[in-house]
């Protein structure tokens, strides 16, 4: 008998047998202890109980890499501001909040380095405190990236007045820049003393663009549309300036998709002059930046949150019911209309896709790549992950990602803006941390400058403002 067939050698044989599985659960045990200790920290580090949570995966991790690589691309060395669409040199105050966001997005999942964080931003605090003003009030609506001077979009000299809503976006990311960087804190401070509000804000708390009018004359307006006037009012807030008026909600009607009623903007454009589309992405960023719940007197954070919550789900009910990947929001174009707003509802109907100047464009409906990803970073879920899979190749390792991918033929979209790839990151940093601003109260330098209203600069700075006659 073979001594391997033997009870000795059977006993060995269990024995051994026993061993190695005891080791394999051992090791399964320790295993599962650390993927439950990992999820354990990844949930400590995630603020909000909200949306998709956890480290990057190595793709994630790539997809994040494409996107700064815009941003390296097409930064200027010396005056540190970014292009707003690939190799043009013009930039929106709209595109330097979003840069940085970037910025920080790249920090703090680890792909820039301490010391190039510190000199990318300082270059570009060091522009925002020193650039002409539209004006001399706010930041214009345009600057030549190359110089850091006022140009149209055409991208000559001019000083064309501002955007309120792109200055108010600016405001959120600088305070958001302060809190999460304080050694940044002074700076940011000092770019918004320099500003003078009285004109970009009424008495009653309502956002105003400026115009430059053919006698020279800065002409003011107000400015706005559903979802972005509230974002925009939020920047406005988180300084302690009331931007009331915009933040309220304004008059809903509902719209039925399907059997979903999803609202819009009530006010008729003919009056206010601005198109009022439902756009994904005002929704995605009241979410990732403030948890629906901005700072200010606004809305309730239920009632935004069911808002958004109504434009993911009629989104995604388009998608069970006909098959169709849908991510709708507005967009760039290097051709005419320039900026496309592909909506859930527009000008009376849905999945309407018009141009700026409210001009219908069938073909350019988009499942764009920045809502894609928004979508999927506040809804987990088999629709997102499968929504993602249809524009995760849609990039280029070089220059950043597309825009998107066009509904009617799959074609890829592939314009490139810093955009799309600002919030590639902005989505991802979300994903690790959660709600990126902190509803905190501010101790800096401007709270210490502001702290008095007897101190006044004459800049309807807060505690400045005049009272509202029509509270009164």
């Amino acid at each position: 008998m073979s001594p391997a067939h033997t009870p000795a050698g059977i006993a060995r044989r269990l024995l051994w047998l026993l061993l190695v599985l005891s080791l394999a659960w051992a090791l399964a045990a320790c295993g599962v202890a650390a993927r439950q200790f990992e999820r354990a920290a990844d949930a400590a580090t995630h603020v909000g109980d909200f949306g998709r949570s956890g480290r990057l995966t190595p793709e994630e991790r790539l997809w994040a890499r494409t996107a700064w690589r815009y941003v390296e691309n097409n930064t200027d060395a010396t005056t540190g501001l970014a292009n707003g669409s690939d190799r043009r040199p013009v930039a929106t105050m709209w595109n330097v909040a979003d840069q940085l966001a970037a910025l920080v997005a790249a920090r703090e999942l680890g792909i820039l380095e301490a010391r190039e964080f510190d000199l990318r931003m300082s270059r570009l605090l060091g522009t925002l405190a020193s650039m002409d003003l539209s004006g001399g009030a706010l930041p214009n609506k345009a600057y030549n990236t190359a110089t850091g001077k006022m140009v149209n979009f055409e991208n000559r000299p001019a000083d064309i007045g501002w955007s309120a809503l792109d200055v108010g976006r600016l405001m959120t990311w600088l305070r958001i820049v302060g809190q999460r960087h304080p050694v940044f804190q002074e700076y940011v401070d000092k770019i918004v003393l320099r500003w003078n509000f009285c004109r970009a804000i009424s008495d009653c708390g309502a956002l105003q663009g400026a115009s430059r009018e053919k006698d020279g004359a800065l002409r003011t307006y107000p400015e706005g549309r559903f979802g972005y006037e509230q974002l925009a009012a939020a920047g406005y807030a988180a300084w302690g300036f009331d931007s009331s008026a915009s933040a309220q909600l304004p008059p809903l009607e509902w719209f039925n998709v399907q059997g979903l009623p999803v609202p819009f903007d009530a006010r008729d454009p003919r009056t206010t002059g601005v198109p009022a589309p439902v756009l994904t992405m005002p929704h995605v960023y009241l979410g990732m930046e403030f948890g629906w719940d901005p700072p200010g007197p606004v809305p309730s954070q239920q009632r935004l949150r069911a808002i958004a919550q109504r434009i993911f789900e009629v989104q995604k009910l388009r998608w069970e019911r006909e098959q169709a990947f849908t991510a709708r929001t507005d967009y760039q174009t290097s051709e005419a209309p320039y900026v496309v707003l592909d909506a859930v509802y527009a000008a009376g109907y849905p999945w309407n896709t018009v141009g700026i100047d409210n001009k219908e464009v069938p073909k350019q409906a988009l499942v764009a790549t920045r809502a894609a990803f928004g979508l999927w970073a506040l809804w987990p879920g088999n629709y997102t992950d499968q929504l993602l899979a249809a524009v995760k190749h849609l990039h280029d390792p070089n220059r950043g990602w597309y825009e998107g991918r066009f509904e009617a033929t799959g074609a890829p979209h592939a314009h490139v803006t810093l955009a799309t790839n600002a919030d590639v990151l902005r989505s991802l940093l979300f994903k690790v941390k959660g709600r990126l601003f902190e509803p905190d109260q501010p101790r800096g330098y401007f709270q210490r400058q502001t702290a008095s209203p007897f101190q006044r600069t004459d800049r309807c700075l807060p505690r400045e403002r005049p009272a509202c006659r029509a509270r009164d």
